[in-house]
């Protein structure tokens, strides 16, 4: 039995199944012999022409080129180059409609040619034996080759991949398709050249057997390539018979081998490599004579051009260009261009479309020659399309399949073995385009198939990323375990114990501290629970603000608490500190004076009767209806200071007689003091004229209630002991000062009187108050006057302290005096009126009136010095 390549050299040839017989119409473009076309005036090169992705650009636009220039660079292995068909500039880089069913456009380099073809360096090799298989692989990669029969797969891929296990290398010059006749004209013209390709092809590959497959009806092809291969023993021509699409490769390989490429494979797979003829002469021109794919032969026919004819074309030229230099005269009904031919091709556009690197052909034809597309019909199932099949598919179920978009049955009735062909279509007795519908619906598989598997990457990096943050965080974790571990193993071992367990320790010491701290806190608590269940009975009942009094109590308390405080670390601090502070000294003896003093006027309220008190105690109630917070702060700020005087009170009493002159200096008195003085003067207004009604006796008891003298402002107790010395003292010259004293006296006080009404109805109660002490002290025993004119006579040059404590001695006794006296009605009645009205004062009015008072009081001072006897008397 002879071998495959025993039965091939015999002449043996097999068939396909499936087919068909269009009319040819070949004959009308080869009459004339090839011809170069002209120079266009703007060339339109696409930057991707092949199967795979587009180059890198290494122009931009303003950038001179020559003849053969890469314009663009290879970056991976499914790349290929583009070169400047001839010299100019490059004016644009911008997108433009491209040679594609879909009419869509891409990224386009425009260049401008200057027409003088000038060559860029080019390095011939006459001899490629010498180089290496690898060598040439790449020099048909830079060459810009793809496969130039329609698929546009790049050569130098194809090639490389086929290294080592290619038996047989099958040149495909059965060109089919009716119409064109492109490969027909170049073997008829350049069979030396193929068959030089044939040989750099071989001496890349090495195969056993080298097939040219024909078909019959290209005889002056067959002859010239015949004559060209005639020493060629490994290079065997098989004349096929003519049948469409003979000139496909897994068909041709059929014819020609018998064998049969799998499904979803390749035809290396088989040992077998098909390349066009006008690749292999691509080949030979990029090998041997360095010339870069810049041309390629375009077959122009149809009966819409004049001279039909096949022509070298620039790529990149402009249908238009070649329309115009030979005679294309357009139908007026209906004006076509089809790319390829009436089969595969597809309609243009427009005539701005550029050929490219697979445009093998521009059809031009009459509504006469190709009649239009008619409607589609419904199918009638007749199998036509099945039996025309030359891939043995179901036409007729892809097509329902696709209509529906039910891609998935496609996919598993093999819809990606049409390789598109047409035959279906054209033998389709229903005018169905089943072509397009097979087109598109492969363009949405291989759509949906790229989603998916950016969907799948996108999911393989979120998976990879999620375990390398689980193995970074165990590493962490492991990292800070084993740390921790060196560290307790290192402070065992010097001694220090565990740092955790002591950080641990603390922080719970922390949290237990606030427990004792808390165990003050639920009386607190009970108080505020007492107090909202008040509120809460108060809105029960109707009332607009429920009482507070608990709360404010209890917040009173604990202020006063924290002043105890802070009185009693004042008191330490000043224990501490000893009699170093003579100031603080003298303030304490003036306020225990004042203390003592207030503390015996209490005393004799003590024994008011019941009626004088029952009037009084509403007078002494008022005061809580003031603001309770003042009230209760006044209160604490007088218990602390009663506790330091109380705690500097035990001087001799003799100690305190040198507190009277004090009284020497009332002109000292700030403004704000004077005030609240005058406040406080007015209040012991309103309380003596409660008393004018109380027996003599009231006042017996007075000096018992000294003990408790700390209640009051050692400030305001001084300003107010400065104001009770001088109404004293005016009251004491007025009791018996003769007329010429009183005459003195007379115009001083009258000049108040000029001033502001309230402020005469101020100082005549002032006056009316005097007057009635003056009385008083009419019965006095002479030897208490004498005691006290001393410490008129000389106020500047006496202590303080004992001025102070003499002007509450004389306080005292002024009262006692009082007591003993029997004032005439009327002036108590007047004084009553006066003492009530007090209250409607203002602050800065009595602030007047303090001031008039202490200057009547020095004024009187000053008559009892020039007058000591009279007054003694």
């Amino acid at each position: 039995m002879l071998s495959l390549i025993e039965q091939i050299k015999s002449g043996k040839l097999w068939d396909f199944p499936g087919g068909i017989h269009p009319p040819e119409n070949k004959t009308q473009s080869t009459r004339e012999t090839l011809v170069q076309a002209k120079i266009p005036h703007e060339l339109i090169l696409p930057i991707k022409q092949h199967i795979g992705k587009a180059g890198d650009l290494l122009v931009e636009p303003g950038t001179y080129v020559l003849k053969g220039q890469p314009l663009t660079k290879c970056n991976t292995a499914f790349t290929v180059p583009v070169h400047a068909p001839t010299s100019g500039t490059v004016v644009a880089i911008e997108p433009r409609t491209v040679a594609h069913p879909s009419g869509l456009t891409e990224p386009c380099i425009i260049i401008a040619p200057d027409f003088a073809d000038t060559w860029c360096e080019r390095q011939p090799m006459p001899d490629f034996t010498q180089a290496s298989p690898e060598d040439l692989i790449e020099k048909v990669r830079q060459a810009g080759i793809s496969g130039m029969g329609g698929a546009g797969f790049p050569t130098a891929r194809k090639i490389e991949s086929g290294q080592s296990k290619i038996e047989m290398l099958v040149v495909n010059a059965a060109e089919c398709e009716p119409y064109i006749t492109a490969d027909d004209m170049l073997m008829r013209e350049h069979a030396d050249e193929i068959i030089a390709g044939i040989k750099v092809v071989e001496h890349i590959l090495a195969p056993k057997i080298t097939i040219i497959g024909i078909e019959d009806n290209k005889p002056q092809a067959i002859a010239a390539l015949q004559q060209a291969a005639e020493h060629e023993e490994n290079i065997v021509i098989r004349v096929v018979p003519t049948k469409y699409p003979s000139g496909g490769a897994k068909q041709l390989i059929k014819i020609l081998t018998n064998l049969e490429v799998p499904s979803g494979g390749r035809s290396t797979d088989i040992g077998q490599m098909v390349l066009n003829v006008g690749t292999i002469q691509a080949i030979k021109r990029a090998v041997i004579d360095d010339e870069p794919l810049i041309r390629r032969v375009v077959t122009l026919t149809g009966k819409a051009f004049k001279r039909q004819r096949n022509v070298w074309a620039l790529l990149g030229t402009p249908i238009q260009s070649l329309l115009d230099e030979f005679g294309y005269k357009a139908d007026k009904k209906m004006p076509r261009l089809i790319m390829g031919g009436p089969l595969m091709g597809f309609t243009l556009p427009h005539a701005q479309v550029p050929i490219t690197k697979i445009a093998n052909c521009i059809l031009a034809p009459t509504r006469r020659e190709i009649a239009p597309a008619r409607p589609e019909l419904s199918c009638i199932r007749c199998s036509a399309c099945a039996d025309a099949c030359p891939v043995s598919l179901l036409p007729q179920q892809l097509y329902w399949h696709a209509k529906a978009e039910e891609y998935d049955k496609c996919e598993e009735l093999n819809l990606k073995e049409c390789i598109e062909c047409g035959a279906c279509a054209y033998v389709c007795p229903s005018d169905i385009p089943l072509v397009q519908y097979y087109r598109q619906a492969k363009a949405e598989i291989r759509s949906r198939r790229i989603e998916a598997d950016a969907a799948e990457r996108a999911k393989q990096r979120f998976e990879e990323k999620k375990a390398r943050l689980e193995r970074e965080k165990e590493e962490r974790e492991n990292r800070f375990k084993k740390a921790a571990e060196n560290r307790r193993t290192e402070m065992t071992q010097t001694g220090g114990g565990d740092a955790i367990a002591a950080a641990i320790a603390r922080v719970q010491a922390q949290k237990a501290q606030p427990a004792s701290e808390a165990a003050v806190k639920p009386a607190v608590a009970a108080a505020i629970a007492k107090a909202k269940a008040r509120q809460a009975e108060a809105m029960q009942t109707g009332a607009q603000e429920p009482d507070n009094s608990e709360m404010a109590k209890l917040r009173e308390e604990r202020k006063r608490q924290a002043r105890e405080r802070k009185a009693q670390k004042a008191a330490e601090e000043a224990t501490n500190a000893g009699d170093s502070n003579p100031a603080d000294d003298k303030k304490a003896s003036v306020a225990a004076a004042i203390a003592r003093a207030k503390a015996r006027k209490a005393a004799q309220e003590a024994e008011v009767p019941a009626e004088t008190s029952a009037d009084v105690a509403p007078a002494q109630a008022e005061p809580e209806a003031a603001d309770p917070k003042k009230a209760a702060v006044a209160a604490a700020i007088a218990r602390a200071k009663a506790r330091k005087a109380a705690q500097e009170t035990d001087a001799p009493a003799e100690t305190s007689t040198d507190v009277a002159p004090a009284q020497a200096e009332p002109e000292a008195v700030d403004p704000k003091k004077a005030a609240v003085a005058a406040a406080i003067a007015r209040a012991k207004a309103r309380k003596a004229a409660q008393e004018t009604q109380a027996p003599v006796e009231t006042n017996a008891d007075v000096a018992p209630a000294q003990a408790e003298p700390e209640t009051v402002d050692p400030k305001k107790a001084a300003v107010a002991a400065a104001i009770a010395r001088a109404k004293a003292r005016k009251a004491a010259q007025e009791a018996e000062v003769p007329a010429e004293t009183s005459a003195d006296v007379a115009p001083a006080q009258a000049e108040p009187e000029a001033a502001d009404p309230k402020k005469a109805a101020v100082a005549a109660a002032i006056a009316r108050a005097k007057a009635r002490k003056a009385a008083q002290e009419t019965q006095a025993p002479v030897e208490t006057n004498a005691d006290v004119a001393p410490a008129q006579a000389e106020p500047e040059t006496v202590d303080p302290k004992k001025a102070a404590v003499a002007a509450a001695i004389a306080r005292a006794k002024a009262r006692k005096a009082a007591q003993e006296a029997e004032a005439p009605a009327e002036t108590s009645a007047d004084v009553a009126p006066a003492q009530a009205e007090p209250e409607a004062v203002d602050p800065k009015k009595a602030a007047v009136a303090a001031a008039i008072a202490r200057a009547k009081a020095r004024k009187a001072a000053q008559e009892q010095q020039n007058n000591p006897t009279e007054e003694n008397d």
